[in-house]
């Protein structure tokens, strides 16, 4: 029977276990939106995952949509994430880099010159993000163009070449929680008209496009892309028809050769399946679409990723808050030992309380 902690082969990546730290935002980017010496051990301290997917990083200046979030397109960045892989892969560890842009989730006074965040759409996300002058409601965005869309593909692309630079194992591109590809793939956001706008085909292009230009540049095996369904964060209504949106995403992603797909399963952070939610999303019709590793995410314990595991509904398992307070979260899963509590102060910014001081097992 296999288990979470069996070895398992993610296209070009091999894992030692099952146990998948999640994308976690934490808001410490030092000068020049570099991760820092404090970000170093704090991934060091987590190696004894399977794999850790890194804080979600932006593409590009304009991607930004959080203070103090990572950047992966200088070669300052470069070399500050290089001490983060170094260290990971020292311990043992495998890390992939996440890649983001965030489109309309974002304000002004984060963007170069102060200009207006970029979406599929000019209407304003009933939203709110964290600026210098503290939790402010988003910007309203500029609708790109047509013709602007080959250099944001081309962002994607030197992204994802910037993190096989830098030492990762592979990237995934962050295509969920209604960031800048979801709302190119959703109906309820995308009111373009053209070769972006209306059909399913047409609004998944530019996520196609992306994913076959990162996999071209630094091939299928070292890429994953993580989707959500089902989620409305940042105050963002549902597709019309996401089983048909998405299973015709995975349809043509099946082709490119990716290592993996990280599914969110429900709610960002909430339900799985929300109470007395008349439209129930068949996430095993992803699964049997795509024909490599299956990831799961949203707020599993040990035992039901187990299970999940045992029955076939994924590959691997994403742990993301568990991870925050547990550095060592693979060995107390395996080992049957209590977890360390939460805390919410430390979670976005500051210092090393509630970031690196988390105590890891000592026998």
């Amino acid at each position: 029977m296999t288990s979470l902690f069996d070895p398992l082969k993610l296209g070009d990546i091999s894992l030692a276990n099952r146990v998948v730290m999640a994308p976690l935002t934490r808001s410490r980017a030092v000068d020049g939106l570099k991760p820092g010496p404090m970000t170093v051990e704090y991934y060091r301290q987590r190696a004894g995952a399977g794999l850790i997917i890194s804080e979600a990083t932006q593409i590009s200046p304009m991607g930004q949509g959080y203070i103090g979030t990572p950047g992966i397109y200088s070669e300052e960045q470069v070399a500050a994430w290089r001490e983060v892989t170094d260290a990971v892969h020292a311990a043992g560890g495998k890390i992939v880099l996440q890649l983001w842009h965030v489109g309309r989730i974002s304000h002004s006074s984060l963007l170069p010159d102060g200009a207006a965040p970029v979406s599929s759409t000019n209407r304003r996300a009933n939203a709110k993000t964290f600026t210098a002058a503290g939790y402010t409601d988003v910007s309203t965005p500029r609708a790109l163009r047509d013709d602007e869309l080959p250099a944001l593909v081309a962002d994607y692309r030197h992204a994802a070449r910037n993190a096989i630079k830098a030492g990762f194992d592979g990237v995934e591109v962050h295509a969920a929680n209604t960031y800048l590809l979801e709302q190119f793939l959703r109906d309820s956001i995308n009111d373009r008209t053209g070769p972006y706008g209306g059909s399913i085909a047409n609004r998944a292009r530019l996520l196609i496009e992306v994913m076959q230009a990162v996999t071209k540049e630094i091939g299928g095996g070292r890429t994953g892309v993580r989707l959500s369904p089902m989620t409305t964060f940042n105050g963002t209504p549902l597709d019309s028809d996401p089983q048909a949106t998405y299973n015709y995403v995975v349809e043509q992603l099946a082709p490119l050769g990716l290592a993996y797909l990280h599914v969110i399963e429900g709610e960002t952070g909430g339900a799985r399946q929300p109470e007395g939610a008349k439209l129930v999303f068949d996430y095993a019709a992803l699964r049997s679409r795509f024909p490599g590793a299956f990831l799961i995410n949203n707020g599993f314990d040990g035992a039901e990723a187990q299970s999940l595991i045992e029955a076939g509904k994924a590959d691997a398992v994403a742990f993301g808050r568990l991870f925050i307070s547990n550095p060592d979260l693979a060995r107390r899963l395996r080992e049957s030992k209590p977890l360390n509590a939460l805390r919410e102060e430390g979670m976005y910014g500051g210092g090393a309380e509630g970031y690196i001081d988390y105590p890891a097992l000592t026998a």
